[in-house]
């Protein structure tokens, strides 16, 4: 991953199969901090494992990814885009 790069990442737990889509700079520290229990969002729901991500040269292009992915159009965007790994146990 490249240092500059901002990312957009797709975890899903292991406990209840639902997914979380963020955006960082380090996808490997925010895994870590994830499945730490560091986010009041997922720390009921690890573990956690990253199973999509893309990188974007700014943060702005990262969050309005992010934004989309967040909406109707965009999680039948990535089910599609991710269709074999979330049919996968």
């Amino acid at each position: 991953m490249h240092e500059n790069f901002c990312y957009v990442y797709v975890l899903q737990s292991l406990r209840d199969r639902k997914l979380y889509i963020g955006y960082t700079g380090d996808v490997a520290e925010r895994l870590k901090a994830h499945n730490a229990g560091q986010n009041v969002s997922t720390a009921n729901r690890r573990p956690l494992k990253l199973i999509f991500f893309e990188g974007f040269l700014t943060a702005a292009e990262a969050r309005r990814r992010e934004a989309y992915f967040k909406t109707t159009k965009g999680k039948v965007a990535l089910r599609t885009i991710l269709k074999e790994s979330l049919g996968k146990a």
